[in-house]
């Protein structure tokens, strides 16, 4: 609901021409557009933990529609708030505002009773009948499990974010279309989310190591072609940009999943809402640290340190391996 009424402020920010109001409403605005990330949290409450990356993609993936189609929207939303006498471009938060109070009202109606809820008191049930199944530490959290997470999921969005941010850029100063330029985000974009059914399915299978680690090499790979591509070649700058949306595929979901292992459901929300601001802190200085690489270095240096930076996720995932290992042989000798 809150995303709605942010959206509806925008709506008439633009119409009075008042930019506190904007700044207010986009605030709220954006706290609906976290709960809507938060989703892919929600929908490991009830599930088993060989399921819980599965879980977290079949939210991911119903996100992928609004994603893809959203840009494609503004135009005919431009045309309709034009009609009714509002500015084109608050068209697209006439949609956003509605779906949002849809969304909301849906959950509010069905979502009964609450997954967490249900999940605390079966988590509860469960310590008293084996109080000793649980392997957290005494504030409720896997520490290192938190760590490695964390790490993952902010390692991914800072490269993400930078190499995309710039990719326009880069594309327009040597002569690409705007079409050009919507071909290679619109695939980007559906290389973040329509793969993650399959992620998913592969994080629970292979592990979220394995998968982190595969996050880290995607990544690297999509640094490497985004540099060495001709800037006039389409197909190799869509390709590097699909690699990366896939890369942050990979890292999100496992990443995620790491949390969501750390936690137990008394102390789960606290934590993963602490997470998804360290994720949204590192979209935002990788956005504003790609502009300043790339003006003092160049697009492909820019891609270079993306694609190195993302190798730093194999040792981070190995230090974890390796003193998991030596708490087993410490608890097992003892």
């Amino acid at each position: 609901m809150a995303g709605g009424i942010g959206a509806i402020g925008v709506i008439w920010a633009a119409a009075w021409n008042s930019v506190p109001l904007l700044f207010v409403s986009l605030f709220i605005y954006g706290a609906g557009t976290a709960a809507n990330l938060q989703a892919r949290y929600a929908g490991t409450d009830l599930a088993r933990p060989a399921q819980r990356a599965k879980a977290i993609s079949m939210a991911m993936v119903s996100t992928t529609f609004g994603a893809v189609a959203g840009p494609n929207l503004v135009g005919v939303t431009g045309r309709f708030a034009a009609a009714i006498g509002f500015p084109p471009l608050t068209g697209i938060f006439f949609l956003a505002a509605a779906s949002f109070i849809l969304a909301g009202s849906v959950l509010f109606l069905f979502l009964r009773p609450d997954p967490l809820l249900v999940a605390r008191r079966m988590a509860a049930a469960s310590q008293q009948s084996e109080p000793a199944a649980p392997q957290l530490d005494s504030t409720g959290y896997d520490q290192r499990k938190l760590v490695v997470g964390a790490t993952v999921m902010v390692l991914t969005q800072i490269v993400m974010v930078a190499i995309m941010t710039m990719t326009p850029i880069h594309m327009k100063h040597h002569g690409h279309s705007l079409g050009d330029v919507g071909l290679v985000i619109g695939i980007h974009i559906g290389s973040m989310f329509l793969p993650s059914l399959i992620t998913g399915i592969l994080v629970d299978k292979l592990g979220r190591a394995v998968m982190s680690i595969a996050s880290g090499g995607v990544l690297l790979l999509a640094g490497l072609m985004a540099a060495a591509a001709p800037p006039d070649s389409l197909p190799l700058l869509t390709l590097a940009l699909a690699l990366l949306g896939l890369g942050w595929n990979l890292g999100l979901i496992s990443g995620t999943a790491l949390i969501v292992d750390a936690t137990d459901p008394a102390t789960r929300a606290k934590k993963q809402g602490a997470m998804d601001v360290l994720l949204a802190l590192a979209g935002a200085s990788g956005g504003a640290l790609s502009g300043m690489v790339a003006a003092h270095s160049s697009y492909a240096f820019l891609s270079l340190a993306g694609g190195g930076l993302a190798l730093l996720l194999i040792p981070v995932v190995i230090w974890s391996r390796k003193k998991q290992k030596n708490s087993g042989r410490t608890t097992g000798d003892s």
